[in-house]
């Protein structure tokens, strides 16, 4: 199985649900000017947040491994739909292209073996995301937004196939949120003191094999009821 085109697929599929069809061209269909871009270097932000960087506050504090791996599928999902619109827009060629060019990068050898430990301090890999956030702002293309995005995936402890499993379930998430009033700011995002994505991350690591279905229905169960 093809787990980059699935991601992709995937993706595609939200967006058209939640953003209506032809949001490559930039606007929902409410009339909303979309920018992946800005939604993808927000998002690194958060992931930095993730880490003990500050001089002045919780010095002794360790990085929240487990958050930063969710704010880089989150990262993951904005930067796919940017890939996905590049290429509609430039008439690049279909998902099959971008997907293919993808597993051609030369770091996506290292991102499909195993999760190896990660030697870089916690400067050093704030450096890595902010090489990312760079790419976007210079007006990199696709292929180098890509590749910068797999180090950062690297480096928090997320190969190919542990990206995949949150990607899949954050995206049933996503789905789970629209279907329950996020955009109308009805949706309830804390459940039983914590965020959504940690009992996600729960249901997950509890039930390894479980079905987008599986999953869409504990999410269900889970959800704080009015």
């Amino acid at each position: 199985m093809d787990k980059i085109l699935q991601m992709l697929e995937l993706q595609q599929e939200l967006n058209d649900a939640t953003n209506g069809l032809g949001w490559e061209e930039g606007l929902t269909k409410n009339g909303k000017v979309i920018d992946w871009k800005r939604c993808t270097y927000l998002e690194c932000a958060e992931l930095i947040e993730s880490y003990p960087w500050k001089h002045w506050k919780n010095i002794d504090a360790k990085p929240d491994y487990a958050n930063i791996k969710i704010e880089a599928v989150d990262i993951w999902h904005f930067i796919m739909s940017q890939g996905l619109e590049d290429y509609k827009r430039g008439n690049l060629g279909s998902i099959d292209t971008l997907a293919r060019n993808i597993t051609d990068l030369t770091n996506f050898t290292t991102f499909s073996g195993e999760i190896k430990e990660n030697f870089k301090d916690y400067y050093e890999q704030i450096a890595v995301v902010e090489v990312l956030m760079k790419t976007l702002f210079c007006g990199g293309s696709t292929e180098n937004i890509m590749e910068a995005f797999i180090n950062v995936a690297v480096q928090s402890g997320l190969n190919l196939d542990a990206l995949y499993k949150l990607y899949v379930g954050k995206n049933i998430l996503n789905k789970f949120r629209q279907d329950h009033g996020y955009k109308d700011g009805s949706y309830i995002k804390i459940w039983d003191g914590q965020e959504d994505n940690v009992t996600m991350q729960s249901i997950l690591e509890e039930n390894e094999n479980i079905s987008p279905k599986g999953l869409y229905e504990s999410l269900e169960k889970a959800y704080p009821k009015r």
